[in-house]
C-alpha cells in the first residue's frame, strides 16, 4: 500500500493542448503520452472542445467535480456524466467532443494500452466503520477528504489523493460518508499495477 499526495502529481498540458492534466501514476515510470502502458490522471476541463485521441488505448472517465459533462460520441449520441454518476468506458481513438454543463469540470481518467493491460473503474461510497478490500491490484482516488485506518495506522486523506492497493489490501473508513473511485488494473508479468 502506498499513498500518493495530490501535491506531488505531475502537471502537464493535454496532448491536444486544450486543457491541463494532473498525472497520478503511470507505467513505465517516466513514460510520456505515447509510450505508457497504463496511465491514471485527473483532467481539468475549462472549456468545450475535442478530446485528445489515443489510438490503441482503452479509456474510462468519471466526473469528480463540476455540474456535469456531456460527451458527444462518433455515432451522434451523447453521454452525460453527473456528480456521483457511473464511469464511462470508450476506445481512445473515438472522436469525442465535450461540453461542460454550467461550468468547468474535473474528471478522473484511466487509460490502458489495448492488448497489454486492461482496467475497470467503479465509484464507491463507504460509511463510517466500513472496510474496503481491493479485489485485484489498483488505485483508489478519493473524491472527498477522509480519515482512514490502514494496517492499524490512521491516515488523513485530502480530496484527490490516491492510494495504491495490492489484491486483498484494505482500509477502514473513519469518515461518514466518504466517496472514492477504485481503478482495478489487469497487467501482464513485468508491468506492475501499483
Amino acid at each position: 500500500m502506498r499513498i500518493m499526495r495530490r501535491s506531488d502529481y505531475k502537471r502537464m498540458a493535454w496532448k491536444n493542448g486544450h486543457g491541463l492534466t494532473e498525472e497520478v501514476a503511470a507505467f513505465p515510470p517516466g513514460s510520456d503520452v505515447d509510450s505508457f502502458e497504463w496511465r491514471l490522471s485527473i483532467a481539468h476541463v475549462e472549456a468545450d472542445g475535442a478530446f485528445s485521441e489515443f489510438a490503441g488505448i482503452d479509456r474510462t472517465i468519471a466526473l469528480l467535480d463540476g455540474p456535469g459533462l456531456a460527451l458527444d460520441l462518433p455515432d451522434g449520441s451523447t453521454v452525460k456524466l453527473f456528480p456521483g454518476g457511473a464511469p464511462f468506458p470508450f476506445p481512445g481513438e473515438w472522436k469525442i467532443s465535450s461540453r461542460n454543463a454550467g461550468g468547468a469540470t474535473i474528471d478522473l481518467n484511466i487509460m490502458t494500452r489495448r492488448g497489454v493491460c486492461a482496467h475497470r473503474m467503479e465509484r464507491r461510497s463507504l460509511p463510517m466503520g466500513a472496510v474496503f478490500a481491493a479485489t485485484g491490484s489498483g488505485w483508489v482516488v478519493f473524491n472527498t477528504p477522509a480519515q482512514i485506518e490502514a494496517g492499524g495506522e490512521p491516515l488523513t486523506i485530502d480530496r484527490f489523493d490516491a492510494l495504491s492497493l495490492e489484491n486483498g489490501e484494505e482500509f477502514t473508513s473513519r469518515t461518514d460518508p466518504m466517496e472514492f473511485l477504485f481503478v482495478r488494473l489487469k497487467t501482464p508479468p513485468g508491468c506492475p499495477a501499483v
